[in-house]
């Protein structure tokens, strides 16, 4: 039978049909380049290693759960969308991804700019130095706080969500004695081949202001009118973790469409065009991810060749890459508990995580990969499910996957791909301390995020 819904997450005992799941790698000893960073391989013993470091050594040194961060592989990913957009276009790192005052540092040293979505987030880019005109502030409900904040500071955007913000923002600037300079955040209509939860383009949803029944264009009128607002472009942007074309050129197309009205009716060629981000990455051997060069091409093609259709100029290009960057470039490094098998279904394999560092599965319904990485074993494989310590049947890491069936209790098993969200969404459910961030490169570690400790919970609970 079919897999059913259930409100805690997927149900604990379900059976799954025959050949759901992808048949074992023939070596499960074999790392996916796709799917891991560039910096990991195995040591001559089978112990995987990044940036020259060993696992074992990691996890002795920073302990388990943690996510360690292969900084020569995201500073690397960095240059690659900087360099395939080149100096015409401007890449955003989307900080939701992930945002520590490492990854700013690191952003600005690799020529990239930021776009951020809460006032914690400003406040980190800020912090570490992060020059505000290289800032994009996003969000579809901006706290008063939040934009004077944003407008003080001198972010170089605010992309505008609604028709409050509209007139927000133009009288905070106003008062401030200052043109913010702000894109529109259209919804296009554009259905992504994603999961529901996290396509933002279609019209039923929070994100932006519709272009059907004239609402971006009279959100257009509204912000030229205004003396506080420079509107310099439209912004678009329509999911995560998207590997099809086809919505972006759907999107470009009616975004340069509202670019040719708003050039019809007030005389004016907005100079920008934001595409957003959502291009997929690999969590699995199944996902074929494209490189930063193709995804610029495709972009620039497309916009282009519209344009020259409606006779405009063709607008600056911006992208929003978050995911696609810091995704690839970490793992989540956990120690085996307990071992279950269940006679004919799969076996259990309960770590010291869980959904408290990682709910994306539990949210999204996520495939992930996982890997034993603490020796090398020519055991036959098992169907196993990775299992976290909390009180929930839904707390699950990794659905089905195959490890050796020589697993024992105190191995050391790996999650890659979790360098986006995972940290960001972590939680405190059941009092759980959320894991460390190390940073790994040539041979030395550091952590740029510290793991959480008891006094830190017990610091927040004033009662």
């Amino acid at each position: 039978m079919s897999r059913s819904a259930h409100p805690a997450g997927p149900r604990h005992a379900d059976v799954y049909p025959e050949g759901h799941y992808t048949a074992p790698a023939t070596d499960l000893n074999e790392l996916d380049a796709k799917v891991w960073s560039r910096t990991v391989t195995r040591d001559e013993d089978g112990a995987l290693t990044v940036g020259g470091m060993e696992v074992a050594r990691l996890a002795e040194e920073f302990g388990t759960p943690a996510y360690f961060l292969d900084e020569s592989d995201f500073r690397a990913r960095c240059r690659a969308w900087a360099d395939a957009f080149g100096a015409d276009a401007d890449v955003f790192y989307a900080g939701k991804a992930f945002l520590s005052r490492a990854v700013v540092r690191w952003l600005q040293e690799e020529g990239l700019n930021l776009d951020v979505c809460s006032g914690g987030e400003l406040a980190t880019a800020l912090d570490a130095g992060m020059p505000a005109e290289r800032i994009a502030f996003h969000g579809n409900n901006k706290t008063v706080a939040e934009i004077e904040r944003a407008v003080e500071a001198g972010v170089g955007r605010i992309v505008l969500d609604s028709f409050q913000e509209i007139a927000r923002v133009a009288h905070i600037a106003q008062r401030a004695g200052t043109r913010q300079r702000v894109q529109i955040r259209v919804t296009v209509g554009v259905e992504a081949h994603t999961h529901e939860f996290i396509a933002t383009a279609h019209e039923d949803q929070k994100f932006g202001i519709a272009l059907a029944d004239g609402q971006a264009a009279e959100a257009v009128r509204r912000a030229l009118t205004l003396d506080g607002l420079e509107l310099i472009g439209i912004h678009s942007h329509i999911g995560s973790q998207i590997f099809d074309m086809a919505g972006f050129e759907v999107s470009a197309r009616r975004v340069v469409q509202l670019l040719a009205e708003i050039r019809d009716e007030h005389g004016v060629e907005l100079p920008e065009i934001d595409l957003g981000g959502g291009l997929g990455i690999a969590y699995t051997s199944e996902d074929d991810p494209r490189e930063p060069h193709e995804i610029a091409k495709a972009l620039s093609d497309i916009v282009t060749r519209e344009c020259e259709s409606a006779g405009l100029r063709t607008p600056r290009i911006s992208v929003e890459p978050g995911r696609a960057i810091v995704g690839p470039t970490a793992f989540t490094l956990y120690e085996v508990g307990t071992i279950k098998p269940l006679e004919g279904l799969r076996t259990y394999v309960s770590v010291d995580g869980g959904m408290s560092d990682n709910i994306r599965t539990a949210l999204y319904d996520a495939e992930y990969s996982v890997a034993l990485v603490s020796r090398s074993s020519e055991a036959e494989p098992m169907l196993v499910r990775v299992v976290g310590k909390h009180c929930e049947s839904g707390d699950i890491v990794v659905k089905d996957a195959f490890l050796p069936a020589d697993l024992a209790p105190g191995d050391l098993i790996a999650v890659p791909a979790t360098g986006a969200y995972c940290r960001s969404m972590a939680s405190n459910y059941n009092h759980a301390l959320r894991p460390p961030v190390v940073a790994v490169r040539d041979g030395q570690a550091r952590v740029i995020v510290r793991r959480e400790t008891e006094e830190d919970l017990l610091r927040l609970d004033v009662g």
